[in-house]
C-alpha cells in the first residue's frame, strides 16, 4: 500500500522559515493530485497549497499566498512547501495528501483525498 512520508517541520520563530517534503513512493508520481493541509486542534483540516494532477497548476491557500511555495522533484518522487514568514497563526500539524480521483471543484476539500501522512508539527513562536 501506498504511504506518504512526510518531514521537516519543528520549532521556529516567527518570521523564520521551514521546508517540509512529502514522498510519495511508486510509479505513477503525476497521477496524483497532492495537497497540504494543516490542521489545530479542535478545528477542522485546513487546506495549504497543492497541484492539480500533472501538476499542471497549482493551489494556495489565501493566508499562505506569498509566503508559501509548492514544488516538486520527479525524481525523487517528493512534493515539498517551502514555508516563509512564519507566524504564530501558522501552528499546526501539517498533513501530506494524494489522490489519484481527486476532481478539480474539491480540490480543497480534505475528504477527496485518500492517501495521507503521518502529519508533521509546525510551531512558530512570537
Amino acid at each position: 500500500q501506498v504511504q506518504l512520508a512526510e518531514s521537516g517541520g519543528g520549532l521556529v520563530q516567527a518570521g523564520g522559515s521551514l521546508k517540509l517534503s512529502c514522498t510519495i513512493p511508486g510509479r505513477t508520481f503525476s497521477r496524483y493530485v497532492v495537497g497540504w493541509f494543516r490542521q489545530i486542534p479542535g478545528k477542522e483540516r485546513e487546506y495549504v497549497a497543492g497541484f492539480a494532477r500533472n501538476f499542471a497548476t497549482t493551489y494556495y491557500a489565501d493566508s499562505v499566498k506569498g509566503r508559501f511555495a509548492i514544488s516538486r522533484d520527479n525524481a525523487k518522487q517528493t512534493v515539498y512547501l517551502q514555508t516563509n514568514n512564519l507566524t504564530p497563526e501558522d501552528t499546526a500539524v501539517y498533513y501530506c495528501a494524494a489522490g489519484t480521483g481527486v476532481i478539480t471543484s474539491r480540490i480543497r476539500v480534505a475528504a477527496a483525498y485518500d492517501l495521507w501522512g503521518q502529519g508533521t508539527q509546525v510551531t512558530v513562536s512570537s
